[in-house]
């Protein structure tokens, strides 16, 4: 099923056909992140298969086994700020429908999709991991 956006101009209905994986608040720097992935083999972006990622517990190895997941920092509700788990800092929303700010800046993306993903899974993730949190982050 495909997302439709609906434009009212001069009394008229228009639908324009969005591709699944954007959602209203899809930003510059995430659509070319996803093209980018795209390029390099991923598949169709699932925000389901984001949310997954999302809460799924990881046993982190140079860790000392520690249990991580995105969710203990962001929290599973990312309309809400987080707190991250080992320095205390408080983080803010990631869902853009509350700050407009979020996923907007490329270099950022990038920087903590990387540092995040070897925090939480203990590896970079894969185009398709990244483009899936991505979907997921941009559909809250």
């Amino acid at each position: 099923m495909t997302i439709r956006k609906i434009i009212i101009t001069a009394g008229a209905v228009v639908l324009l056909p969005l591709s699944s994986y954007q959602s209203v608040y899809a930003t510059e720097a995430v659509d070319n992140l996803l093209k980018k992935y795209q390029s390099e083999g991923a598949e169709t972006f699932s925000k389901e298969a984001g949310e997954a990622l999302w809460v799924q517990e990881f046993t982190h190895k140079k860790s000392g086994g520690k249990i991580r997941q995105c969710s203990a920092c962001h929290t599973d509700n990312l309309r809400n700020g987080g707190k991250h788990v080992r320095t205390g800092k408080s983080l803010k929303p990631l869902a853009p429908s509350v700050n407009p700010k979020s996923l907007t800046n490329m270099k950022k993306i990038r920087k903590w999709l990387k540092r995040n993903c070897k925090w939480t899974i203990g590896r970079e993730c894969s185009g398709q991991e990244k483009g899936d949190i991505l979907t997921f982050i941009q559909s809250q």
